[in-house]
């Protein structure tokens, strides 16, 4: 191999060798964050798993006590678990989901809804629930909803707009850029050793980072995000091109606006002062899986929390853990419901007649 030759392969391997190292590396924290959160609103398709559990729930409070109602409630929520499996794709707008339904305790029970949702309708699939029984002709039938009628009967009128998916993106990313360039990278953001993060199988991340609050940072976070988050948010929502996609009046957009500038900022103190004193937060954490194409992969959160108030002797515990995880994102989506066929379909005077009559 000659001198020229052999230069010529080195510096191809070394430029390689850059870009590669420039994909996968890591940002600070709350840059990775950052710019996860923001190329998330960039998906056009992605599949989705999301689980959701409160692990714990206590709560003393003398007002309810032997309240039967309230324990047998308190009992199937302890426990409970809400999974959300979903296939998205942004054009032609299309959503389909199966919510899971898993109760504990003596009232226990477990049952699937499937969901399918497009630019103009939305399809509920009719479950067969032991407690809440369907007739017959209508279990396993999708309920169908037109958006556009919903609108009506509510006294508002429907607009596609409303649906845009990337003007959706757009104002997601305006949010998520005022709400986290304000807290602070030292005091809320730190980097988890991947190693160390339990992401489950199939989650190839570069960097894993975690956003959280403590007891000690709780009151200043409540005041960043009413005094200058809120403002910011408000403004955003103010803009032109987003108050017809929100549905919002320039009414709604000043009482906002005259809300967050009159805080009264000695009585909120107060409140944050008093919350402190019934309100501990034993953790509260976000971890975001970053893949080597700076996408969110995978999301938990894990927050437990007590209340405790010394003048009525309420006292609450509530312990819950959620995990997101995200798959083929921008493939081609594979749906597997596809949308329901009329012979599957009922409409809500049918759905009315069918259970007026049962």
């Amino acid at each position: 191999m000659n001198k020229k030759f052999a230069a010529i392969v080195l510096t191809l391997l070394l430029t390689v060798t850059v870009v590669l190292s420039g994909c996968a590396k890591k940002e600070e924290p709350k840059t990775a964050m950052t710019n996860a959160a923001m190329n998330a609103m960039k998906m056009t398709s992605y599949g989705m798993k999301s689980k959701f559990v409160i692990e714990d729930l206590q709560v003393n409070i003398p007002a309810v006590e032997g309240d039967s109602e309230v324990t047998q409630a308190m009992t199937m929520l302890k426990n409970a678990e809400l999974t959300l499996d979903g296939i998205y794709q942004a054009d032609p707008m299309q959503t389909e989901m199966k919510l899971g339904i898993n109760l504990k305790g003596d009232m226990a029970m477990s049952f699937n809804v499937d969901m399918v949702m497009t630019q103009e309708k939305i399809y509920i699939k009719i479950p067969s629930i032991p407690m809440l029984p369907f007739p017959e002709d209508v279990v396993g039938k999708f309920l169908v909803m037109d958006l556009k009628e919903l609108a009506e009967q509510s006294g508002e009128t429907f607009s596609p707009e409303t649906l845009d998916t990337e003007k959706s993106q757009k104002f997601a990313n305006e949010i998520l850029e005022a709400v986290l360039t304000e807290y602070d990278q030292a005091k809320y953001f730190k980097e988890i050793n991947v190693k160390d993060a339990n992401l489950p199988e199939g989650v190839d991340a570069k960097q894993v980072v975690q956003f959280f609050i403590t007891n000690d940072t709780l009151k200043e976070a409540m005041e960043i995000l009413v005094n200058k988050v809120a403002p910011k948010v408000v403004d955003i929502a103010a803009k032109d091109e987003y108050r017809e996609f929100l549905g919002l009046t320039q009414e709604d957009i000043d009482t906002a606006k005259a809300e967050v500038s009159t805080v009264n900022q000695d009585e909120f103190k107060a409140d944050m002062e008093e919350m402190q004193k019934y309100m501990k937060i034993n953790t509260f954490n976000i971890n975001t899986a970053i893949d080597k194409k700076d996408f969110p992969a995978y999301q938990d959160v894990v927050m437990n929390v007590d209340f405790n108030d010394p003048e009525t002797n309420e006292n609450v515990k509530l312990a819950v853990k959620g995990s997101t995880q995200y798959t083929n994102i921008n493939e081609k989506a594979e749906f597997k419901i596809g949308i329901p066929k009329d012979a599957d379909v009922i409409t809500m005077e049918q759905f009315e007649e069918s259970m007026g009559s049962y």
